[in-house]
Order: structure tokens, then sequence, then C-alpha cells
């Protein structure tokens, strides 16, 4: 039985992402076990999916606890005895898996400075013709002499349906009507330059409960700025009662559930989208500058779309000059509005 590690430390997308890797691996390596590397906060959302056969977590203060860390790494290898080992993120941090396990026939990483004498495969970390699924799919690319690599761009989520079933039940005790459409809005973002300006996104969420009266609109945030921005723009949207402001997910297993009882999702470009598509909920996501579709929107379609300054003035996207939100503020309301309406006529409405 081959036996693979694959690592991917970071944030919600990112995980969602790599997890193409898995499966592609499960599809092109018979018998293989697979297991996942990951934050301690994001590996629920993975407990049921059918391409890992176990997770391993790292908690903040185990990645902050230096000698622990270690520690936990060097059991972890010393038990394992990996065939394979492929690291997503090659740093200074990660690449003592491989250190501890200098016998796995694959080390594979990326090419930087100092992986040189770690790794024995090194992959090239940037390739501005691929998108990311593609970019961790050349990752792969030194298993193929020995294995029938069958490549996966898709990505995958998996929610319980007695969750989901469940999540369903308190979003009707909170007054949802599931004969009616319902969309999930993220509103804000994590990351402050991810969001677009508020004044902006109320002219879209008006011209849509204007023009779909009977539409229903959850908005999705976690705690602090978000918090507050989110219901500063419930007060400013008048406390709409077809905005519901207070159902939320206290966690990300609740949040798949949340996503997986919507009919669509809107808003800014991050984590939550990713789950959306990976999930397969129809999704249309607002890019900041410098956050490209081409790269980060694998498989654009109709049902997972998005907008992005480059689109509408490539020359002034990329103009130095111009003040980051200039850039940002390339995307207008209008323009918005015209795309998201024409996806939800083709698939709501």
């Amino acid at each position: 039985m081959c036996k693979i590690l694959i690592i991917r430390f970071r944030r919600i997308g990112d995980a969602v992402l790599t997890s193409s890797i898995c499966t592609t691996l499960k599809r092109s390596i018979p018998g293989c076990e697979i297991h996942y590397v990951l934050n301690t906060c994001i590996a629920p959302l993975f407990d049921t999916h059918p391409d890992i056969d176990k997770l391993i977590t790292f908690s903040e203060e185990e990645k902050h606890s230096f000698f622990s860390y270690l520690r936990k790494i060097r059991k972890l290898m010393k038990t394992e005895k990996y065939d394979i080992i492929i690291d997503a993120r090659s740093t200074l941090n990660t690449m003592y898996f491989p250190l501890f396990s200098l016998r796995s026939k694959y080390r594979i990483g990326r090419k930087k400075t100092y992986t040189r004498l770690i790794y024995n495969y090194r992959v090239d970390n940037v390739d501005i013709n691929k998108n990311i699924i593609q970019h961790l799919q050349k990752l792969l690319d030194p298993l193929r002499k020995e294995f029938d690599i069958k490549d996966n761009t898709q990505f995958y989520l998996h929610c319980r349906g007695t969750e989901k079933s469940s999540y369903k039940s308190y979003m009707q005790s909170m007054g949802i009507d599931f004969t009616k459409p319902v969309i999930i809005c993220a509103v804000c973002a994590r990351l402050q330059y991810k969001r677009w300006p508020m004044s902006q996104m109320k002219t879209v969420l008006e011209k849509l409960l204007d023009k779909y009266s009977d539409t229903q609109l959850v908005f999705n945030y976690s705690g602090g700025q978000e918090k507050d921005f989110a219901q500063t723009l419930y007060k400013q949207m008048g406390q709409d009662p077809r905005i519901y402001i207070n159902i939320e997910a206290k966690s990300l297993k609740e949040l798949a559930a949340l996503i997986s009882n919507c009919d669509y999702f809107f808003g800014n470009e991050g984590g939550p989208r990713h789950m959306a598509q990976a999930l397969g909920i129809p999704s249309f996501a607002i890019f900041p500058p410098d956050i490209s579709i081409k790269v980060w929107l694998p498989d654009r379609s109709v049902a997972a779309d998005g907008i992005e300054p480059q689109e509408i003035d490539y020359k002034a996207a990329h103009n130095e000059e111009l003040s980051y939100q200039d850039r940002f503020d390339l995307i207008s309301p209008e323009e918005v509005w015209r795309r998201l309406d024409k996806n939800l006529q083709n698939l709501i409405y």
C-alpha cells in the first residue's frame, strides 16, 4: 500500500482547493492511503471527505511552540513511514516533515532556495498561465513516470444529510421560508482589503430585493469588525425583514450546512465562496485588485462566476499610480448587478 502525506496549512480556501490533489491521487493510485495535514480549526470540514483517510491537525498553540511542534512532526514521520510527501506550501515551518522522513521515495515541494537539500523533487513555484488547481496539480509531475496520474480539476466538500437537515430546521425556526429563494451574502470579509465598499454592496442588494421581492438574504460574517460591518449595512438597508442578520454559523461545519441550504452565494471573494463552489452551490463573487479570477476561480462558469477590476479596465487595474481603492472602484454596482442578474435568471428565477 502506498502511503501519502499532503501538507497544507493556512486558510479555508487554500485547504479546500488543495483537496483536489487528494482526489486526483485517490483515483490514480489504487489502494493508496492519504493523510492530510492542516490547521485544527479547518479540519472538521474534511472529516467526511471520501478521498482523505486521515486528518492530521496542528493547533495554533502547537505551531507556535517550536519544540512541541518538532516533536509532534518527528513522532508522526517515524510512526507512519510515508512513501510520498507533498508539501503544497514548502515554507520553513513545513520543511520539517520531509526532513524527518528522508527515506521517503518522493519528497515533493516548491522550488525555493532553502528547499534544495530537503526535497528530492522540486516544482516551479509560479506559472501565470495556470489556475490554482492546475498549479497544484503540477506538484504531482514527479509521480507521473511511476503512476498513471489522472488529473482532477474538481474540489469537493461533503455535508452530512443529518447536519444539513438539522441546520435547515434551525433556519426555519429563525423565519426562513424554503419555498422562496435563499441567498447567502458575504457582505464583508475577514481581510479588509478584500471588502467591496459598503455603499456599493448596498446598491446591489437593494436592486436584488427590488426585482426579486420574495428573495431572502442571509448575511454571513464572523465576529469583530465583520459583524459590525454587517450590522451597519443591515441598518442602512432599513432592517428589511427579508434580510436575516441573526442566522449565525458557530463553526465551519455549521457554515457548510448553512451554505448547503442556500440556493446561491453572492459577495466578497474568500473562503466561504470556495466552500460554496466545493458544495455545488452557484456563486458570484467580487474579486479585489491583484486577486486574479483566472488563478483563483477554477472552472469558471455561470454557476461559479465573478468580476474583477481588470475585466472592466485592464490598464487602469494595473496602473500603479492609482490607489488600491481607485482600482477596486473600477467595479461599479451597475456592472455587478448586470452580471449577477443575468446569472440569477439563468440559475434561480
